[in-house]
């Protein structure tokens, strides 16, 4: 969620970590399993055999508590208001993304009420739409839209404006729209969403002229920093889950209808945001942008929400994000790849100034 002015230090720094996923992304002849969903997998596996019990669960709640609230924190301290309001000039864009991720993700999520129960059980249906409530992703937007040759400048600023406007809209569609089936949402969640998130982003944004310096020039440890509290909250729901029995209300053939559906609305948002977008008449650099920033869900802003709404249920709730996550990284390989071989009359692709490139440098790291 970060962002940035040209030639800023902070900027830079960013820089060559976007840029570095960017030629990562380029390179692969296959499709690309993302790292650090193999170390989500292995931290749900350790939850399984060991979930923690007793002393041990109140102190790993405790920390998770705290590592959400300091993640936050970060997140407020990254976040460039500048670039942001720069990025206003392109206002039609950012509100067609956002229009996709919050208003059109969201009804697709509630049609899939009609699934239940032939397809989905009720705690995966709610996991699903808790997905569909969620902010769109930064960096893996960023490095798509650039393999593709789309509009950078305007991904990295949808992305930017998504995951700040989420941190207040997702409580509030979770509220709307999951209520009290929600796995435990109440009010209370509602309050804790306010002290654990907005607190922390607020207090992040406030002191960012004096802790600015320090999170670029330690941003390598603060990144681990960031995956490892999303590391600790799937390990306190899923273990909570483990030790109330919630794993045996999922079997293989759920999972696979979940699978399928979560499929299915990919293509559907992929399709509604490319086809959707020319019939608005944006140029082909601006149809990439929003192809990407509106049809993918970010994982890094979404489980530690999620730990905070769901509580104990947290660890159904998380497992259709984690799934659509890695689906989503899959395909838009391929389908960038593929827009990047595409005839281009150069008539509509961004036009960048020097020093455009730094601006690249965004996100965060778990996307």
């Amino acid at each position: 969620m970060e962002g940035g002015t040209p030639g800023h230090p902070l900027t830079a720094d960013r820089t060559s970590s976007t840029w570095s996923t960017v030629k990562r992304l380029r390179r692969p002849s296959r499709l690309p399993i993302d790292p650090y969903v193999l170390l989500l997998l292995g931290t749900v596996g350790l939850a399984a055999l060991l979930p923690a019990r007793g002393t041990a669960a109140d102190v790993t709640s405790g920390a998770s508590t705290a590592a959400i609230a300091f993640l936050f924190f970060l997140y407020g301290a990254r976040l460039s208001t500048r670039e942001a309001l720069d990025g206003l000039r392109h206002w039609r864009l950012h509100v067609t993304v956002l229009a996709c991720t919050f208003v059109v993700f969201p009804v697709l999520g509630l049609a899939a009420r009609g699934l239940v129960p032939v397809i989905l059980t009720d705690p995966l249906y709610q996991g699903l739409l808790f997905l569909t409530l969620v902010p769109s992703t930064i960096q893996s937007s960023i490095a798509f839209t650039s393999i593709a040759r789309g509009n950078v400048p305007a991904a990295i600023c949808a992305g930017s404006f998504s995951s700040l406007v989420g941190i207040v809209i997702t409580p509030l569609l979770a509220a709307a729209l999951l209520g009290g089936d929600g796995g435990g949402f109440s009010a209370d969640s509602l309050l804790s969403i306010v002290l654990q998130l907005l607190v922390p982003f607020v207090a992040g944004q406030l002191l960012r002229r004096f802790v600015g310096g320090f999170v670029a020039r330690h941003k390598k440890v603060l990144g681990l920093v960031d995956r490892g509290s999303i590391l600790l909250v799937v390990y306190t729901a899923f273990s909570e889950g483990m030790v109330r029995g919630i794993w045996h209300q999922v079997s293989p053939v759920r999972l696979a209808g979940l699978l399928v559906v979560e499929a299915v609305l990919l293509a559907v948002m992929l399709t509604l945001t490319w086809y959707g977008a020319k019939a608005l008449r944006f140029g082909r650099a601006d149809r990439i942008a929003i192809q990407f920033a509106g049809s993918k869900k970010s994982l890094a802003s979404g489980l530690p929400m999620a730990g905070v709404l769901f509580g104990a249920h947290a660890s159904l709730a998380v497992l259709p994000l984690m799934l659509f996550h890695q689906m989503q990284l899959m395909v838009c390989a391929v389908i960038a790849k593929r827009r990047a071989h595409d005839p281009d009359d150069g008539a509509d692709r961004p036009v960048r100034a020097a020093g455009s490139r730094t601006a690249v440098g965004t996100g965060t790291r778990a996307g």
